[in-house]
C-alpha cells in the first residue's frame, strides 16, 4: 500500500503540474486542504524527532553504562545530557544543511548500521530467547488492539512527507526511475521491518517493548553494540525529519524561501522545542502509535488517494481508481478506530527498567508460576 501510494503521490504531482506535496493538495483542495496537509505534514516529521531523540536518550545511556569507570551517577548515563549532548554535536549541525542531497552518504551509513542490527537481533533470537519465559497466549495471531500496529507500521513505512524531496534530488526525475527506487526501498524496508519484528517478538513475545533495545539487559555486550549502532542510526535520520519540517514552515509562512538567517533560526527553534518534550516525555509506545493513526495514516492512505481520484480523469472502474478507493477506505477505518483504541488501551511503558528477566532468581520464579 505504502509503495502504491508513493507512486500516486508523483502521478497526482506531475497530472497537476505541481511539484511539491503541498502545491498538490492547494490544487486539489483548495486553501483548507492545503492547511490540512501542511499540519499534518508538519506533526509527523516533528513527532517523529522526539520519538528519536526519545531513543537516543534511551539507548547510548546503557551504552555508556558498559564503560569502565562510568557509574549510575556519570552524567554520561543521564538521558537529558545526552539528548543535549547529541543535539548539540551532532543532529543540529547536520540539520542546518540546506540541500538535502549531501544527506545522501549520511543515509547510506544509517543503512549499513540498520543490517549490523538486524544480524545482532537475530543472533540474540538464538542465544538468548531461551532464558525469556514466554508470555500467556504468545502466538495469538491478532487481539483487539492489532488496528494500533496498524499505525505503527504506518509510521515506519512512510516516506510520502518527504518524496517529492527525494523525487527532485533524482539526477533524472522521471515516474520510470521514481517507481524503481521506491520498489527497491519499500521492499528492503519490508524485508528489514519483518524480520526485526519476528526476531524481536519470538524472543520477548509479550514482554516487547515499544523500544526492542530497552528488552535486552544491560550487561549483554552484543546488545550494547547493537545499542549503539542503533543510536547513530537514530541520530542520522533526525535531520531528514528536520528538512521536511522546515519546508513545511517555509512554504507556508515565507514563500517557500528562507533567507540564511531564517533558515538557521527556524532550523533552531524546531530542533529545540523537538528537544524539550523529548527531555520531559520518555515514553515512545505511545508516541509511535498516535503519530501513527493521527499524522502517517492521513499521509500514506487517505490525501494521495483523494487527490488521484479527484484529478484523475480514466473511467471509474480503471485500476487506479479502484485500488485509490480501496485505500481510502483502509485509511479512513485504521485512523478512526486506532485512534479510539490508543485513547482507550494505551501502551504501558516500563522505561529504563532492567527487565525481570535479567535475574536468573526472578525468571525461576515467573517460570514457576507460568500454566504448563
Amino acid at each position: 500500500l505504502t509503495d502504491y501510494s508513493i507512486i500516486l503521490l508523483i502521478k497526482g504531482g506531475n497530472l497537476s503540474s505541481t511539484n511539491t506535496y503541498q502545491e498538490l493538495v492547494r490544487k486539489t483542495y483548495g486553501l483548507v486542504g492545503y492547511l490540512i496537509l501542511s499540519t499534518l505534514q508538519f506533526l509527523y516529521p516533528f513527532i517523529a524527532m522526539i520519538s528519536y531523540n526519545i531513543i537516543t536518550g534511551d539507548t547510548l545511556t546503557k551504552v555508556f553504562q558498559r564503560i569502565p569507570g562510568v557509574g549510575p551517577d556519570n552524567v554520561l548515563t543521564d538521558r537529558h545530557f545526552i539528548i543535549l549532548l547529541t543535539t548539540i554535536i551532532f543532529t543540529l549541525p547536520i540539520s542546518l544543511y540546506r540541500d538535502i542531497a549531501k544527506l545522501g552518504k549520511v543515509s547510506l551509513i544509517s543503512l549499513i548500521l540498520t543490517i549490523v542490527i538486524l544480524i545482532i537481533v537475530m543472533v540474540r533470537t538464538v542465544t538468548f530467547s531461551p532464558q525469556v519465559p514466554k508470555s500467556e497466549n504468545a502466538w495469538i495471531f491478532a487481539k483487539s488492539n492489532a488496528v494500533q500496529a496498524v499505525g505503527v507500521m504506518s509510521f515506519a513505512f512512510i516516506c510520502n512527507h518527504n518524496s517529492f524531496l527525494i523525487y527532485g534530488s533524482l539526477e533524472e526525475p522521471t515516474l520510470k526511475n521514481w517507481s524503481q527506487v521506491t520498489h527497491v526501498s519499500v521492499s528492503l524496508a519490508v524485508v528489514i521491518s519483518v524480520v526485526f519484528a519476528a526476531c524481536g517478538y519470538m524472543t520477548f513475545t509479550g514482554y516487547t517493548e515499544g523500544d526492542i533495545f530497552e528488552n535486552y539487559c544491560r550487561d549483554d555486550n552484543l546488545a550494547t553494540f547493537g545499542r549503539f549502532c542503533y543510536g547513530v542510526t537514530v541520530i542520522l535520520t533526525f535531520p531528514l525529519e528536520c528538512f521536511v519540517t522546515r519546508e513545511v514552515i517555509a512554504n507556508v509562512f515565507f514563500h517557500g524561501n528562507l533567507s540564511t538567517v531564517f533558515h538557521v533560526v527556524v532550523t533552531v527553534v524546531i530542533i529545540a522545542v523537538a528537544t524539550g518534550v523529548s527531555l520531559v516525555y520518555e515514553c515512545l509506545g505511545i508516541v509511535l502509535e498516535l503519530n501513527g493513526v493521527l499524522s502517517a495514516t492521513p499521509l500514506v492512505f487517505i490525501i494521495p488517494t483523494a487527490c488521484y481520484l479527484r484529478l484523475s480523469k480514466e473511467r471509474w472502474n480503471h485500476s487506479d481508481n479502484l485500488i485509490s478507493c480501496l485505500i481510502l477506505a483502509v485509511g479512513v477505518l485504521v485512523m478512526t478506530v486506532g485512534f479510539v483504541l490508543t485513547i482507550l488501551h494505551p501502551q504501558e511503558c516500563s522505561h529504563g527498567k532492567e527487565m525481570f528477566y535479567c535475574f536468573p532468581s526472578n525468571v525461576s520464579f515467573q517460570n514457576s508460576t507460568l500454566p504448563p
